[in-house]
């Protein structure tokens, strides 16, 4: 039978059934589609490929889903650390962004982004910012798979003038990208305390008509979650449970500020979470108790935020953190296994996302999202457990290959679809402009 593509490899973790890794297997590509998974030697009599990959010392995973980013803010990255959220916020990261925020800005801070997130092995990312539009173009244009927020604030930026703008043109644009098929769309009202009331509702009823997710900022600090309580007594979670925002569509960002009532309240609602445990460090805004929502039963995933804030968007390092701050947060260290953070960074994130029937795990009838990470690097030696190496002792320069439904995108390390001294040039400009002070 002849096929498109056959990657042989030393180890393939499909992640779904759990726990099971394949060795000396081969994966089956077919029209961009998964179509088998079996031993090598009898993929070799069965199946004519077109191409074939020969990986004999790497794993193979699933595309890594960044179920939480910004990814154009990839320009400010390094432009005002080791701050508190809404110091960083209100005093850098805003005044930049209207200054220097436009159609170019998002295109080149998306590129640099993209490019960043192959080399990780992310094959898709549920972003959040303005200009989706520019965003979804420049996705499509590198073969990346993207969910595109449809931003929504209640004041003027340089993408809207207000709440009903904003909501305007998320539907214009999802109405122009809802046949494509690696761009998806959600609404992205920006957090509890920069959306009123009646955004909310209209945000509810649209999702409800055209059945998409709600992709918000929740409980990232104790002084939202404060500020909210001094207002009405009620805290932000609570206020968007009575609206009735909180459903089995809504994503949950961050989630630091957690009592066992919200989580028991949360669970009922059947929302998901998107953990980001390295940003959460660096703005010291608190610690989601991820082993407590897991047992609650709650869908956990994983997201680097943007990288102004991370500093990087690394999803490798990212699942070693949720690892390593969920059995301290849990006093137990068997909390949030290897297995459970690469199913953070995997299926959870495709369920999240309501893609799990096309992304998140390597089952026949799956996109080819695939990732290969070379496994015979000295830090990763001795063997004896490839999914245990992968998230605790592997870096992002061991991903050698990344496809996306059977494109490949990082060949041996080198990305297909960019010019990359191009690339750097345009961020060197950028960086200028950034560093420019009032009078220059």
């Amino acid at each position: 039978m002849q096929v498109d593509l056959l990657i042989q490899a030393r180890w393939i973790i499909p992640v779904e059934p759990e726990s099971v890794i394949h060795e000396n297997s081969s994966l089956v590509v077919d029209e961009g589609k998964i179509v088998d998974l079996l031993p090598t030697e009898q993929a070799i009599l069965k199946y004519q490929a077109r191409s074939v990959e020969i990986l004999d010392q790497h794993a193979l995973i699933p595309g890594l889903i960044n179920c939480h980013t910004h990814a154009a803010m990839s320009l400010l990255r390094g432009i005002a650390d080791d701050l508190q959220l809404m110091d960083w916020l209100q005093n850098h990261i805003w005044p930049a962004e209207q200054k220097w925020v436009s159609e170019a800005f998002v295109r080149d801070g998306t590129d640099l982004a993209i490019a960043e997130m192959l080399r990780c092995g992310t094959t898709c990312f549920n972003d959040m910012y303005f200009f989706p539009e520019i965003t979804a173009q420049q996705a499509m244009q590198h073969g990346m798979r993207a969910n595109v927020g449809l931003i929504v604030f209640d004041f003027p930026t340089v993408w809207a003038e207000n709440a009903d703008a904003y909501l305007t043109k998320g539907l214009a644009l999802h109405e122009q990208l809802r046949h494509e098929t690696l761009i998806s769309t959600s609404f992205a009202p920006h957090a509890p305390y920069t959306v009123s009331d009646g955004p909310l509702r209209n945000v509810i009823t649209y999702a409800d008509e055209m059945n998409l997710t709600v992709h918000m900022h929740l409980h990232e600090t104790a002084h939202e979650v404060d500020e909210q309580k001094g207002k009405n007594g009620q805290t932000p979670l609570r206020r968007l449970h009575d609206l009735g925002l909180l459903t089995p569509s809504f994503i949950a960002v961050h989630m630091t500020q957690l009592s066992a009532e919200d989580i028991r309240i949360y669970a009922e609602t059947g929302g998901h979470i998107v953990h980001c445990p390295e940003s959460n460090l660096k703005l010291a805004s608190g610690f989601c108790p991820v082993a407590q929502c897991l047992a609650a039963g709650i869908n956990v995933a994983l997201g680097t935020d943007g990288a102004a804030s991370n500093n990087d968007l690394d999803m490798l390092s990212e699942m070693r953190t949720a690892a390593l701050l969920g059995k301290g947060v849990a006093g137990d260290a068997s909390a949030v296994s290897a297995m459970t953070a690469l199913q953070m960074a995997t299926i959870n994130g495709a369920k999240a996302l309501g893609l799990d029937g096309e992304i998140g795990s390597m089952t026949i009838g799956k996109a080819a999202d695939v990732v290969a990470i070379d496994l015979s690097e000295l830090e990763t030696q001795p063997m004896f457990n490839p999914l245990a190496q992968i998230v605790y002792a592997a870096s992002r320069h061991q991903v050698t290959d990344v496809w996306v439904a059977g494109k490949q995108l990082l060949k041996k390390r080198k990305l297909t679809s960019f010019d990359l001294p191009a690339l750097k040039q345009k961020i060197k400009l950028w960086q200028e402009r950034l560093q420019e002070r009032p009078g220059d």
